[in-house]
């Protein structure tokens, strides 16, 4: 089963997605502007083209753990995902440090909200990885 991680920002949504045996992570396209209608339905129909098993979102919780304005958003954005793609799963994960570690990559093929989505793959994957099988 394939997963799509999900670095939501209101400009622009990272994205990556893992090999079907859910043990690599690679970054892809970014979606621009997914809080909007249009975006939205982008996000849902590139789960639907990859055949995604599960969603991931990654949830940008403050250093102490609680919520900023950022993190209600994300939740409510989330929120309206889970219901346009149903019956996928849509979960909420902790994504605080992927984009300083994204940032450190070499990579400048991808975006750095697609490599910030692929570091909240891998590590989501490290914990669940094996329930995909």
């Amino acid at each position: 089963m394939r997963v799509l991680a999900l670095d939501y920002g209101s400009a622009r949504c990272g994205c990556a997605l893992s090999d079907p045996t859910g043990t690599l992570a690679t970054p892809i396209e970014h979606i621009e502007r997914p809080g909007t209608r249009k975006g939205l339905v982008r996000v849902a129909d590139l789960a639907r083209e990859r055949e995604v098993g599960r969603i991931v979102v990654g949830l940008p919780l403050r250093l102490s753990g609680e919520d900023s304005d950022q993190t209600r958003e994300t939740r409510e954005w989330a929120e309206r995902l889970k219901a346009r793609v149903a019956p996928i799963p849509v979960e909420l994960y902790d994504e605080r440090f992927t984009t300083r570690i994204a940032a450190r990559s070499s990579d400048t093929k991808t975006s750095e909200d697609s490599r910030a989505a692929a570091v909240l793959l891998d590590d989501w994957l490290a914990l669940h990885g094996s329930e995909l099988a």
